[in-house]
């Protein structure tokens, strides 16, 4: 699982005790420090270089001098800046921020479902952006087998090798994977089982959305999930009577799961 550090600027002592409160309950984010003005919070930002910056714009004291000009300033020393989250109560100034770039706007008093979105985001951002998150560097027993030619996306391509045997998996075709000792099964959309002789969490470090292991012993594609079952802490696999079970260990990465279908094309009943 790929982590995301973070520091909090906010000159309210109170908001950043639970802006951190809230972000720690989800174990992509790795807080690094607090700043309650321009100037401590800028000399973070170029010592650290965080993933997020959770930014307020609206400051209670003014001397703290804390607004979108950080973001200017940020671009004098930086070529890549970290995803900016404006975190205030005022809704008045979201428009200002999107004319600054800021990868998210949170009204105050932040909540978890809206961190859940922002997580979401910036999972989705990673995988669009960055080659590594599509194809990420493999070990020899486990190697891509296309390269993404003209710009067009295709889906990763595994190859489980072993003794001079090839086999390859297109990742949009597995449903999940389950622990077995030191080795691996990979169940496909078809109902075949593969083995791969390599651990699970050999697979958790290389695998990205919609790979979320939610149990120590399984890690599901989320495009195949068809029911989220909280009570029985189960998830169901489409076209198939498979039941995984989740654990309170991996449940954050399930509430993640709930609340990206909700971000998407969505309608409860």
């Amino acid at each position: 699982m790929k982590k995301y550090s973070y520091i909090i600027i906010d000159d309210d002592a109170e908001s950043v005790l639970k802006t951190r409160n809230i972000a720690e309950g989800f174990s992509e984010l790795t807080f690094i420090a607090a700043a309650a003005n321009y100037q401590e919070g800028l000399s973070l930002v170029l010592e650290h270089r965080p993933s997020i910056v959770f930014l307020e714009i609206d400051p209670k004291d003014i001397s703290s001098n804390l607004s979108l000009a950080f973001i200017n300033e940020l671009y004098r020393f930086l070529s890549h800046l970290p995803k900016i989250v404006i975190t205030t109560v005022q809704k008045e100034l979201a428009f200002e921020a999107i004319q600054y770039g800021v990868f998210d706007y949170i009204l105050k008093p932040l909540v978890s479902v809206d961190l859940l979105k922002t997580i979401l985001k910036l999972k989705k951002s990673n995988v669009e952006t960055d080659p590594a998150e599509v194809t990420p560097a493999i070990p020899s027993s486990i190697v891509p087998f296309a390269q993404i030619p003209s710009g067009i996306e295709k889906p990763l391509v595994i190859c489980i090798k072993s003794y001079g045997d090839y086999r390859y998996i297109t990742s949009t075709d597995i449903c999940y994977f389950q622990a077995d000792n030191n080795s691996t099964d990979i169940y496909l959309n078809s109902g075949e089982m593969i083995t791969a002789f390599k651990t699970l969490k050999h697979f958790e470090g290389l695998l990205s959305y919609p790979f979320i292991r939610i149990h120590n012993s399984y890690i599901i594609n989320r495009n195949y999930i068809s029911r989220i079952h909280s009570g029985n802490s189960l998830c169901y696999i489409k076209n198939s009577t498979k039941k995984i079970p989740f654990s309170k260990t991996y449940k954050s990465n399930v509430d993640l799961i709930i609340a990206d279908f909700v971000a998407g094309n969505y309608l409860e009943v």
